[in-house]
């Protein structure tokens, strides 16, 4: 990587017009360049086939793209893509496509950072070291990808962003607001932020920066126990960030913004599905609205947690929804794979 050259995808389109000037070219040409960076989805500065092929090597000799390469695809029987990148720096990532096809429902998962620092107990990715934040461009670089391997595979376009992958959205803060200003501007992909959920393990301090920013995207809580013991053995993060907490957080954050809350419950045997867990949960969800993901645990080497059986997890659903709470069941796709929740791991 040549460390002299300017990240052309750090650039605003005003910084774009000076140095367009100081290329000699006309203004008009940053507005072009933009559309290739956020909107056609380029790669390298020869796709920009509306420049002249000498502003396009000026732009060569300048500055780098940091594309995101494919370092690995695999297809799972249910259909869904897990696509691992290498970034610039030889850092690599995961990113998975979920696709519903019969719904006309197709997901991306986009990882946030390289490895993560929470160590949540049941999570692969946690397991990891976190070597750093991932910038906007290698986000948004994974939903652009991941849309067009969705249009060539399915013929559709994504319809749903979740920031679930690899890492803590809300510790690659800025980065992460950034690329959804990228998603859903009509400069980029034009997508509705109403599609797009945030995913967080609990950190009560940016979730009310969030409400403050006025963010339309929704929020999704990884909660997977209601009560702060339970929660502290399973998630470290909740020693500082306990359910109270998160719970004013939580609430400030839809006082503000009356955006989704979503709460996701991966279902463990023997350890979070009995009838007390289920009223801890039901008291949970009524302090504002909120819908419930319950998730099968997708067992993860040298993780010592089982998967509830299919009953048992039904049954915990059914006490949550005969409370008057909307409850779904979210079966793992991309398990055969390690492409299900909590397995992204860069494991070969």
């Amino acid at each position: 990587m040549d460390t002299s050259k300017i990240n052309i995808r750090k650039c605003s389109q005003d910084e774009l017009k000076d140095i367009m000037k100081d290329l000699g070219e006309p203004s008009f040409r940053a507005k072009q360049v933009y559309e290739w960076l956020w909107k056609k989805g380029a790669t390298q500065f020869d796709d920009m086939t509306n420049l002249s092929k000498a502003l396009r090597e000026k732009l060569n000799a300048n500055f780098i793209f940091n594309a995101l390469t494919l370092d690995r695809q695999q297809v799972s029987t249910d259909g869904t893509i897990k696509s691992r990148y290498r970034l610039h720096d030889d850092a690599l990532i995961e990113t998975v496509l979920i696709p519903v096809p019969d719904d006309k429902r197709f997901t991306v998962c986009v990882s946030s950072q390289v490895g993560c620092s929470l160590s949540c107990k049941f999570c692969a990715t946690g397991q990891m070291k976190r070597v750093r934040n991932l910038d906007a461009s290698e986000i948004y670089d994974q939903i652009s990808l991941t849309n067009q391997l969705c249009l060539d595979t399915y013929g559709l376009p994504l319809t749903n962003i979740v920031y679930m992958g690899m890492g803590e959205p809300l510790l690659a803060y800025r980065p992460v607001l950034q690329s959804i200003d990228y998603i859903t501007s009509d400069k980029g992909l034009a997508m509705s932020p109403r599609r797009i959920t945030i995913s967080t393990a609990g950190i009560a301090k940016m979730i009310t920066k969030l409400a403050d920013e006025d963010i339309k995207c929704n929020l999704a809580l990884s909660l997977h126990a209601a009560d702060d013991l339970k929660r502290n053995e399973i998630m470290p993060i909740n020693e500082q960030n306990n359910l109270e907490v998160l719970m004013e957080a939580i609430e400030y954050f839809f006082s503000k913004t009356k955006n989704m809350i979503f709460y996701e419950y991966i279902a463990f045997d023997n350890f979070n599905l009995t009838r007390e867990d289920a009223n801890n949960l039901i008291k949970l969800c009524r302090i504002f609205p909120v819908k419930v993901n319950i998730i099968e645990y997708n067992p993860i080497d040298g993780i010592d947690f089982t998967r509830a059986p299919e009953q048992d997890v039904d049954a915990f659903a059914k006490m949550i929804r005969d409370a008057g709470i909307m409850v779904t069941v979210r079966r793992s796709r991309g398990k055969d794979i390690d492409a299900a929740c909590g397995q992204l791991a860069n494991k070969e």
